[in-house]
């Protein structure tokens, strides 16, 4: 199983995505984690993309594209799926992160949309950056963040809705509830 996570920031990507990655024994792929490892690593990687994760802007898709195709031929290397989060974030990133995957025989089967409003978003990042000390989660940069990602990436469900592949879910409820959902439509899908 190969799974793409497409959802607005704070709306369960990274909980959601460990539980399936543990369910269906899937390498995980987090594109956030990986660039915010390179900044508090102070790599050269990290020291060019840190204003822009400051500003809540999006890192250039070379990059992000590099990072992807790592962890996807990981998991070929390993024989398993994944779980990738954090691309794409764009129609160009979208068709691009494509033809990466199909170049190495990755290609996801399944892009799955966690949908929750703005300002439940809001308030679970705004709750999030007090417990985890992120830099990147105060209330004007969760905002650009919510911003870019309707004007962006949002419009990225059409392309996935026209490839067959997307899976929307509600994520305004319990996490219990939504993880619940997530695996029973997995498993829907994988039958």
């Amino acid at each position: 199983m190969r799974v793409l996570m497409v959802a607005p920031p704070g709306a369960g990507k990274g909980t959601q995505g460990a539980v399936i990655a543990e369910h269906f024994d899937l390498q995980r792929v987090t594109i956030g984690e990986l660039l915010r490892r390179n900044v508090a690593d102070g790599t050269e990687l990290g020291r060019r993309i840190e204003p822009l994760i400051e500003r809540g802007e999006l890192v250039p898709d070379d990059i992000v594209l590099d990072l992807m195709r790592e962890g996807l031929l990981e998991a070929r290397a390993r024989g398993r799926g994944y779980v990738l989060d954090g691309v794409p974030r764009t129609i160009a990133q979208a068709r691009a992160a494509y033809r990466v995957a199909r170049g190495i025989g990755m290609t996801a089967g399944v892009a799955l949309h966690l949908q929750a409003d703005d300002e439940e978003l809001v308030g679970r990042l705004l709750k999030r950056a007090a417990v985890e000390h992120r830099a990147d989660d105060n209330e004007a940069v969760i905002r650009q963040r919510l911003r870019l990602y309707r004007e962006v990436t949002e419009p990225v469900l059409t392309y996935y809705t026209r490839r067959g592949i997307l899976l929307t879910v509600d994520a305004m409820r319990p996490v219990e509830v939504v993880s619940a959902d997530v695996l029973a439509a997995l498993e829907a899908r994988a039958a």
